[in-house]
């Protein structure tokens, strides 16, 4: 097993000119103890789970090509984007150009999206839930052509793109994580789309055993090997208990979870690197064989 980190808290002591710094110590330091990704959220405000709207928040995609230069080993991804966020053809150009640029490492994270404050705070059309999944899928079947050179003509009920030319192609193909945990239509297009499915830790295990249950059922449903499927979950990272993080791991392990994504709670608390190092240890011995996709 390995171990992502997550960061949704840029409000720091010393304002926005201490983000950048501290933000770029961070992803360093992950990247020299063996973190494996680096996932932060494609939000435009701050969400209620760490803050005030009036908080600061980072846009994603500008963070991940600012932490590629700053690191040389971390897979990078958003965790995740919403699908209404941006066009698909500029969504995959950009994740294409992030691939190309950090030699290979960008993952494309995609959901259905659920803030629609922020989206109308900055005049973001919020389309209703029924229809953003639809545009979700039509999105997936967009990447899978744009990342393997397909540029033929795509006509969808909400996306036409004339030629989807993809240059310069991505380094690999950006492998494809689905966030969320509904049973009926996520698992069904993580099953038919995906690389990787992204569900939250839930304080109830047999919970999260029962979700990984229905995403078996949804691969069996789609013929498609569960097998094949990076399982991955995000959870707080929690107290500095390493007897506690050890019986988490193991638990996770159990569910044959791929990667677990970590929120670093304070950017400013350089200590925490010594614990999550510690986490890294913990968890390389678990769980199955790594996945090729995850390097």
């Amino acid at each position: 097993m390995q171990i992502g980190l997550h960061v949704m808290n840029f409000t720091l002591p010393g304002g926005p000119a201490t983000i950048g710094p501290e933000l770029g110590r961070a992803v360093r330091t992950a990247d020299e103890i063996g973190i494996h990704s680096f996932w932060p959220m494609d939000h435009f405000f701050q969400i209620a789970v760490a803050g005030q709207p009036e908080e600061a928040m980072v846009e994603v995609y500008s963070t991940l090509a600012w932490a590629a230069g700053q690191t040389t080993r971390m897979q990078l991804g958003a965790l995740v984007t919403g699908v209404h966020y941006r066009h698909p053809g500029l969504l995959l150009k950009t994740v294409s150009t992030l691939d190309v640029l950090s030699g290979g490492r960008a993952w494309l994270g995609l959901g259905a999206a659920w803030n629609e404050d922020e989206s109308r705070g900055l005049g973001v059309p919020f389309p209703p839930l029924s229809e953003r999944f639809e545009r979700l899928e039509e999105t997936l079947q967009i990447a899978h052509r744009m990342f393997s050179g397909d540029d033929s003509a795509f006509a969808g009920r909400h996306y036409q793109l004339e030629h989807p030319m993809n240059l310069p192609a991505p380094l690999h193909r950006p492998p494809i994580l689905i966030g969320g945990m509904g049973e009926r239509k996520t698992m069904r297009l993580i099953a038919q789309y995906g690389d990787a499915n992204n569900f939250f830790e839930l304080s109830d295990p047999a919970a999260l055993q029962h979700k990984f249950a229905v995403l078996r059922q949804r691969c069996d449903e789609a013929e498609r090997p569960y097998e094949e499927l990076v399982k991955t979950t995000f959870g707080r990272l929690g107290e500095r208990d390493l007897d506690a993080a050890k019986r988490r791991l193991d638990r996770l392990a159990d569910l044959e979870v791929d990667l677990a994504i970590v929120d670093l709670p304070d950017l400013a608390d350089h200590s925490t690197f010594d614990y999550l190092a510690q986490l890294v240890e913990l968890a390389a011995p678990l769980g199955r064989p790594t996945p090729k996709l995850l390097g």
